[in-house]
């Protein structure tokens, strides 16, 4: 037997590359090929492996140290190893980063340009995988920002950009085989930055010399077309909206706010506008595709001046500290701010994982997304135990909660599910789905009706001088073109009674031990569409009078029949006004829209006899039906309330008062 001390192999001419796992412990066997430590550069993560059989016997180094080629790594005991481990040891390659390219002497008035990045010179490797896609389309990207992960046989490695600018295409999927010079990305450089070929850079060397102001001044561009890029705009938290309609195709002349594709989200569609007059040059939309906010969807050329140039001494900085690709530079990363942004907002999860090949295979087998693991490693590297841990975890949350899977709607907390029926045996049976509004209506209700202590109070309000009153002044109406119902005269009066009993505009605290008072008053009213409910919220009902109110139920009832909601239209409200009127029955109880406390139901009028004191008399009389938290509201309370509505309802000259 002899012993052999194991080396750091060529590592592609890093140095000070940091230990972030030593993979094997005194007295293990390890085979040919078996990992013995994993070391991370600023580019890659790549495994060390023995470089022939035997038996450790002594480890040289540890989690953390920083080592070069030729370092001690472990002492080898190896049954008749005739050639020392330094001999035997291949050559391990990591992706060298690829270099910045010398940038020839920019242009006054470029142009941005798009580049194709390739794969950089991956070492002896061919054919590697892509097991990691960083950026996607519309992103903005600095140099050296990684594109994506190759993974090879022996190592990961990211693949960094070269230039700076927006990613306008990505040209591999996860999963495709790449080699040396296959396409990545393309990328839209600011100021025309143009990257140099290899045999060039190597031929021209890099200039220290500060520029020299002998050119003249170039002249100031002329007006002409400019790309600009259309984003998804805010979808109000929404995410993954289909897109249900396209509205335009390219090489269409648009004007501003023409309609270019229609949203569906669960409560209502919306038009996406061009924000600009152009011509459509790209379009990345299609019909039935799932989009979020920012996302890129289109580009459009627009006729527009060119900007007028600021004067700049350009003679007193040196070139290398201050190129003229600088300010377009700036300008597009401030451009870009507002959609870096949304993109943030959309939920889209991002980010570098740092784990080894072993590690990312792991992940795959066991289908997790290595973003949702907690690393433990040093550097915040993904370890093998770290999947393990968030494997098990997942593991022990279906088994305590088994019935997870089953619809929202269909079960409650604690709550047995309904059994399962094969309605065939008995008949013949057709299945249709359920439409996105009616899903989402039935979810909230489920949500509302599990959380919410409902408790309902019935009343009635005396509407004959209303309605007297209302029918007068129908000619009015008909002046203005306004439809004057019933609706506008119930806002008003349960705006009334909010000002008077302001803990009806409350919302209970997330936490349950603090009461949320508002101090506007936004009053939903439920509209029956048929594709299912929907509850357009008419705000600061206080400062309108009846014709407005009018006016702005008619146009919301209107656009909700039409589904031209937005989803702000649906938003903010403090109570609603569910009405049954005409279509009939005499009470029922409404589910309280939460995160609100309260609901007016309100049923169809009916002719009714009336003591009066001395005889009945006809009175037509409107039965009221008003759900509440009655975590948030007391009995007595409910009750004043709905008597006020109906007192005021009774004689509208009280809200004068």
């Amino acid at each position: 037997m002899s012993t052999e001390i194991i080396k750091v192999p060529d590592i592609g001419g890093d140095s000070d590359v940091e230990v972030i796992e030593v993979c094997v412990a005194v007295g293990d066997r390890v085979e040919a090929e078996d990992s013995l430590i994993v070391l991370e550069s600023d580019k890659a993560s790549m495994d060390v492996p023995s470089p022939q059989s035997g038996v450790v016997k002594a480890i040289k180094l540890n989690i953390g140290d920083k080592v070069s080629e030729g370092h001690d790594i472990l002492e080898l005991e190896i049954e008749g190893g005739a050639e020392t481990a330094a001999e035997a040891a291949p050559a391990v390659e990591t992706a060298p980063a690829p270099q910045a390219p010398a940038a020839s002497t920019p242009q006054a008035a470029a142009a941005p340009s798009v580049e194709t990045i390739n794969v950089p010179d991956i070492g002896d490797d061919g054919e590697v995988e892509v097991i990691e896609i960083s950026v996607a389309v519309g992103d903005e990207i600095a140099e050296e920002d990684s594109l994506v992960v190759l993974e090879s046989d022996k190592a990961s490695m990211e693949v960094p950009s070269p230039v700076a600018g927006k990613v306008v295409e990505i040209l591999v999927e996860t999963g495709a085989k790449v080699s040396e010079g296959s396409p990545v990305v393309r990328v839209e450089t600011a100021g025309g930055a143009v990257v140099a070929a290899p045999a060039e850079a190597e031929a021209t060397a890099p200039s220290t010399e500060p520029a020299q102001a002998e050119a003249p001044a170039a002249p100031a561009p002329a007006a002409g077309p400019v790309r600009k890029e259309v984003h998804v705009p805010d979808l109000s938290g929404n995410s993954d909206v289909p897109v249900i309609e396209v509205s335009v195709a390219v090489g269409d002349e648009l004007q501003e706010e023409d309609a270019l594709f229609v949203l569906e989200t669960d409560k209502a569609t919306m038009e996406v506008p061009a924000p600009f007059a152009g011509k459509l040059v790209e379009f990345f939309v299609t019909e039935g595709q799932n989009v979020n906010q920012g996302d890129l969807v289109a580009v459009m050329e627009v006729m527009e001046a060119a900007p007028a140039q600021a004067a700049a001494p350009a003679a007193s900085a040196p070139a290398q500290n201050a190129p003229a690709s600088a300010a377009p530079e700036q300008a597009t990363t401030a451009a870009s701010a507002p959609a870096e942004a949304a993109t943030a907002d959309s939920g889209r999860k991002t980010g570098k994982v740092h784990a080894g090949p072993a590690v990312r295979m792991i992940a795959r087998e066991f289908g997790v997304d290595l973003l949702d693991v907690t690393p433990t490693g040093p550097r915040s590297r993904v370890l093998k135990e770290d999947v393990q841990a968030y494997v098990k975890q997942v593991m022990q949350q279906s088994k305590a909660a088994p019935q997870a899977s089953a619809p929202a709607a269909t079960v409650g907390a604690g709550i047995p599910p309904i059994p399962a029926v094969d309605f065939s045996q008995f008949g013949e049976i057709e299945e249709k789905p359920m439409g996105r509004l009616l899903k989402a209506g039935a979810m909230n209700l489920h949500r509302s009706w599990l959380n919410v202590p409902h408790v309902t109070q019935f009343d009635e309000a005396d509407i004959t001088e209303l309605e007297k009153f209302r029918k007068s002044m129908k000619g009015e109406a008909e002046k203005r073109g306004s439809k004057l119902t019933p609706l506008p005269f119930l806002l008003k009066a349960c705006a009334y009674a909010m000002q008077k009993y302001p803990q009806f505009n409350v919302s209970l605290h997330p936490d349950g031990d603090k009461l949320i008072h508002k101090k506007y008053i936004n009053i939903g009213f439920a509209v029956d569409t048929p594709d299912g409910l929907l509850v357009p919220v008419v705000r600061d009902v206080d400062q309108m009078s009846l014709w407005e109110l009018a006016d702005a139920t008619a146009d919301l009832a209107s656009r909700a029949q039409k589904k031209q909601l937005k989803a702000d239209d649906m938003k903010g409200g403090c109570f609603t006004i569910s009405s049954l009127g005409s279509i009939g029955g005499t009470a029922f109880t409404p589910i309280v829209n939460a995160p609100e406390v309260a609901i007016l139901g309100v049923s169809k009028a009916s002719m009714k006899p009336v003591w009066n004191g001395s005889d009945f008399v006809p009175r037509q009389m409107l039965p009221l039906s008003l759900s509440y938290d009655h975590r948030a509201i007391n009995g007595a309370d409910a009750a004043r309330f709905t008597a006020f509505i109906a007192a005021v309802l009774a004689d509208i000259r009280q809200m004068l008062m």
